[in-house]
């Protein structure tokens, strides 16, 4: 820390108790009282460098009779108190002293208040702690900061002279930069681990080199109060100089330093102790004012500021009772970017008194209406007011790389759900309004929706069938994967409707995939013939391949066989429901023919249209069909296999 020697004469004090005595030689003739300090001095040192002393001697002069008397002097204002008044009287009697980035705010502040002008002495105090202020603190980052530090004590001189707003423009300017080197390294300077090689004078010094970033200044900063912090970052700011991300860096560091609540999530950078003690805790009234503060401050721009963070400023928002603008400006801004939050993020106990629910699920519904208000989403698609694209034949979405961040909403909507769902208070109107909340076009498979309702389900027992079936609505039962159709096909807390739906689907899909694999099937004839007909000139590579695709049709053989049999068991399971809803009355009188599965599902409220080839069957769904359909599989597969044996027969004798 630089500093600047005044004065040459030897330290000619003393202090006694609560008394300073100037050992001159000389008996002292005026006491000054300083708060509880009382100085023994001399009256002619004081009046030749300050107006203000000169005058006060002068009236304490006229007012004692007794010329033998010590005349007193009470100063009770003087900017700095005893510790710098100590300093000034020693610069009047001419004794060593030092000036320095911590004394020289109090000392230029007391000088001012004394009158200590050039009009009473050459070279008196107050141009000489200008000149050191402006020469050298100002011009160097830590003592910059170090002298802004000391303007909270003398906040009102600081502010009249000028000296707060030149140190913080000092301050903003070299903020603005990336190397230190050329400031003044920061106050606080991380240690360095050796393994480097710094020559000095040949020699190795095992030091390592300083590799410095944008984020250099954040701790020395952050040792700030919040109003003169708050005042650096403004004019930073209006500077222009800083980038917006260093900003906001800048305040996230500040405010995981003085808010304790931000620090108790584990595994933040707070847990490995990147965060010293910022000194004197705040009280709980101090750190809401702070929080309300910095919110104000942060950008509105999107991804400056982790989502992370923003979630734990809104559950401590919450725990300190911040102002409702507060909290709902914090929810708007996840929201924005909620797309890159965690599930952990969103599960947040309830605070209210009433503790109607375990989590907050009334704050994630009003984060997810931001997110689905925002630009971005409602333009997704391409529509105007919609944030999906209209569905086509076979697509369910639309361009898959402008929906993700929707997908991903998605996905972590229905994480919560299910982590909120075994809370016996969570009424069904609120979980059915998160659940269906979200596009239906925004999930690629509801697999993540039925977990949530089976689990929801699972916990609340008492709801009624009705319940039930409204809440199960919001299943895409066509969205299903095969596994979560077994799962249903076989879970006994879905209404009866459901599972027949679930059914209908899964067998849609196994006579998909039935008929994908016989495609399959024929385009490997086709490659055999292929290969077959172009000889083996290619040699052992060409036979391996030829090797290769024989063990993937028979592959794909037996995978058929299963799935033959699968469909087999569903169409009887069909059936079997079908004759349960009759007796159950929930259809008309069966007659003629039997009933088609369209009509099946016209009375269950499928409400779909479905291609030739995705229908069930254009005859009743009976055991008898499907046989006859099992014989005609049988028949095609004993065709394919000879007509395979034949060719491979074929192949053999030409070789020969």
């Amino acid at each position: 820390m630089a500093c600047m020697k005044l004065g040459s004469k030897s330290d000619a004090f003393q202090r006694q108790g609560q008394a300073w005595f100037c050992t001159t030689g000389l008996p002292s003739d005026i006491v000054v009282e300083v708060g509880e300090m009382s100085f023994h001095l001399h009256k002619f040192p004081l009046l030749s460098r300050s107006g203000v002393m000169e005058r006060n001697i002068a009236e304490a002069s006229q007012q004692g009779d007794d010329d033998d008397d010590k005349c007193l002097i009470q100063i009770s204002d003087l900017p700095g108190g005893d510790k710098t008044f100590e300093l000034i009287a020693k610069f009047c009697y001419g004794v060593k002293l030092e000036l320095t980035a911590s004394n020289v705010v109090h000392l230029r502040c007391a000088a001012e208040h004394l009158e200590m002008t050039e009009d009473h002495a050459e070279g008196n105090l107050i141009s000489q702690t200008e000149s050191f202020l402006n020469q050298v603190v100002l011009k160097s980052w830590k003592d910059s900061i170090k002298a802004l530090q000391t303007c909270s004590e003398v906040s009102h001189y600081a502010e009249e002279l000028n000296i707060t707003k030149k140190c913080i423009e000092s301050l903003a300017a070299r903020a603005s930069t990336t190397d230190p080197n050329l400031l003044g390294w920061p106050v606080v300077d991380p240690m360095h681990s050796p393994g480097g090689s710094v020559l000095w004078n040949g020699i190795s010094t095992g030091a390592r080199l300083k590799h410095t970033s944008s984020d250099w200044w954040y701790e020395d900063a952050s040792t700030l109060s919040f109003p003169l912090f708050k005042r650096l970052i403004t004019v930073m700011d209006s500077r222009g100089g800083a980038r917006e991300d260093i900003i906001a860096g800048s305040l996230t560091y500040y405010t995981r330093k003085h808010l304790p609540g931000l620090k108790r999530r584990r595994g933040g950078p707070e847990a490995s102790g990147r965060f010293s003690s910022s000194g004197n805790v705040l009280s709980e009234e101090e750190q809401k004012h702070l929080l309300e503060e910095i919110q104000d401050l942060l950008s509105m721009q999107k991804g400056l500021v982790p989502t992370k963070f923003f979630v734990d400023m809104l559950r401590v928002a919450k725990i300190l009772k911040a102002s409702p603008t507060c909290i709902a400006n914090l929810e708007k801004r996840i929201g924005m970017q909620l797309d890159q939050a965690a599930l952990e993020d969103l599960v947040m106990p309830s605070f209210t008194h009433t503790m109607e629910t375990l989590y907050d699920v009334d704050s994630v519904q009003r984060i997810l209406d931001h997110f689905l208000g925002t630009d971005q989403v409602m333009t997704v698609g391409g529509g105007v007011g919609s944030p999906c694209s209209s569905v086509d034949d076979g697509n369910l979405m639309g361009s898959p790389q402008r929906i993700t961040p929707m997908t991903a909403v998605a996905k972590l909507v229905d994480g919560y759900l299910a982590e909120v769902a075994p809370d016996v208070n969570l009424k069904l109107p609120k979980f059915q309004a998160l659940a269906g909340s979200v596009p239906e076009c925004a999930r690629l498979l509801d697999d993540g929706l039925y977990r949530a309702i089976d689990i929801y389900l699972k916990h609340h027992p008492w709801l009624a069938e009705a319940e039930r079936e409204n809440l199960c609505r919001l299943l895409d039962c066509q969205k299903l994967s095969l596994e979560a159709c077994t799962h249903a096909a076989q879970n006994e807390r879905l209404p009866l409707r459901v599972i027949v739906q679930v059914l209908f689907f899964e067998q849609l899909q196994l006579r998909t995939s039935v008929a994908g694999c016989f495609l399959v099937s024929d385009n490997l004839d086709g490659g055999s013939r292929q290969l077959r007909s172009g000889g083996f000139a290619g040699g052992s590579t060409e036979g391996g391949g030829w090797a290769s695709a024989v063990r993937e049709n028979q592959v794909l053989k037996v995978g058929m066989d299963s799935m033959r049999m699968r469909v087999c068991e569903l169409e009887k399971e069909c059936s079997n429901m079908r004759q349960e809803i009759e007796k159950l009355g929930k259809t008309s009188k069966v007659g003629g023919g039997g009933k088609t599965w369209e009509n099946v599902s016209k009375k269950l409220g499928f409400g779909i249209k479905l291609k030739s080839h995705q229908m069930c069957s254009a005859q009743e769904g009976s055991v008898s069909k499907s046989n006859s359909e099992n014989v005609k599989i049988e028949k095609l597969k004993d065709v394919k296999e000879r007509r395979g044996k034949h060719k491979k027969a074929s192949s053999i004798s030409s070789e020969r």
